[in-house]
């Protein structure tokens, strides 16, 4: 069974081992069988064990950016009047909602919340988390992200990145990876994906609930939609149009795209679908379906655990640059904001540390994307490094 849809099953289940303290959510990434069990535990526990269990605090906080610049975020709302929403198509026309995150000059801005009040209710009860758990809409809307709302923008052109998060994890999940790549001069755009995830908060204020996740025979759809959501945002943001008030940042013929899990799927799909994204990233996802010799002849890089044995054929159907990159000790949730969430709120973790994971993430990504939109040799992609032991390098 391939990774990506036993993921679809669990991945939501990352933040659920914030209140369970058993982990079940990372170890359900294991094997096929154990996301039901996993969820079964959880939904099923005793009432006199939530009803006696202490309230915990929960504090959450990101890692600062390490690029010299400040990270500005803007969040704005999209529709392709063009495109019925492929999952619930009464709902009309396909809304996105979109996280702009940009190169800004330190100090200026106010601090940006992690996601709304309503995303966060809409992870709480998708995961039937108990008051004990001290996780609250507010505490998880407020965890300290490192980017500000109305920052100012430095000056030039950057290239931009989108970012697509795994199924059903919404798409501030991968808020780590987004400020830290702004800070080192990239134009970010977080698609969120409506109706596929524990809620997105649309335009008009209301949050939508997840549509296809309790539905497998959907997953195989998702990163074909999503390549589908992205030329759309991409349209939008470099055709000198009002979709951002800021879109005069991006250099049109520097775009990448990285995807967590199925996101990493999608990025696949997005650049056979879509030329104009020049370099793209898997992060420990399955390919839906495997690309074909010749349909991705353009940069990629394959950043996952040491447990993802299906990227074999993938791999030989690459063409032109190419890295394929396992971290040792890494789970699946390594390559977001979740570990290090599960980790803050004092439960167990995957053998790297979540803040290994995040800075590995961080390093080989930006690094990445270094060299293949802007022209910078990185010597961090020749071969193994003394300063990360744990990044290992695929033949």
């Amino acid at each position: 069974m391939k990774r990506n849809r036993r993921i679809s099953a669990v991945a939501a289940l990352a933040l659920a081992a914030l209140v369970t303290g058993t982990g079940a959510g990372f170890a359900a990434t294991t094997t096929p069988s154990a996301a039901p069990v996993a969820t079964q535990a959880f939904d099923t526990a005793p009432a006199t064990a939530t009803a006696t269990a202490p309230t915990r605090t929960f504090h959450g906080a990101l890692p600062a950016p390490t690029g010299p610049y400040a990270a500005g975020v803007d969040v704005i709302h999209l529709t392709d009047a063009n495109r019925p929403d492929p999952w619930v198509p009464s709902s009309g026309p396909r809304q996105l909602t979109v996280t702009m995150v940009y190169p800004a000059v330190p100090g200026t801005g106010t601090p940006a919340p992690y996601m709304t009040l309503g995303e966060a209710a809409g992870i709480i009860q998708r995961l039937k988390l108990p008051a004990s758990s001290g996780v609250t809409p507010q505490s998880l809307s407020g965890v300290t992200t490192h980017a500000f709302d109305g920052a100012r923008p430095q000056r030039g052109k950057h290239p931009l990145v989108v970012l697509s998060p795994a199924h059903e994890d919404p798409r501030m999940t991968l808020t780590s990876l987004a400020t830290d790549l702004a800070s080192h001069g990239y134009v970010v755009a977080l698609v969120g994906d409506t109706y596929e995830d524990s809620g997105e908060t649309l335009a008009n204020g209301q949050t939508s609930s997840c549509a296809i996740c309790d539905d497998p025979s959907r997953i195989d759809a998702i990163p074909a939609s999503r390549a589908l959501d992205v030329s759309f945002v991409i349209d939008r943001l470099t055709h000198g149009d009002t979709a951002w008030c800021l879109a005069h940042l991006i250099d049109k013929h520097e775009i990448g795209m990285a995807g967590h899990s199925i996101g990493g799927a999608a990025a696949a799909a997005t650049m056979i679908a879509d030329p104009r994204v020049r370099a793209g990233v898997n992060m420990d996802g399955s390919f839906h379906p495997d690309p074909t010799p010749g349909q991705i002849n353009r940069p990629f890089l394959m950043l996952g655990t040491t447990a993802n044995t299906d990227w074999e054929h993938p791999w030989a159907a690459l063409g032109g640059y190419k890295k394929w990159l396992t971290v040792a000790g890494a789970d699946h949730f390594s390559f977001s904001d979740l570990d290090l969430l599960k980790e803050q709120a004092g439960f167990p973790t995957p053998p790297l540390s979540p803040e290994r994971g995040v800075a590995i993430t961080r390093e080989y990504v930006t690094a990445f994307f270094d060299q293949t939109l802007k022209g910078t040799h990185s010597p961090l992609l020749d071969g193994p490094s003394p300063d990360n032991p744990e990044v290992l390098f695929h033949p």
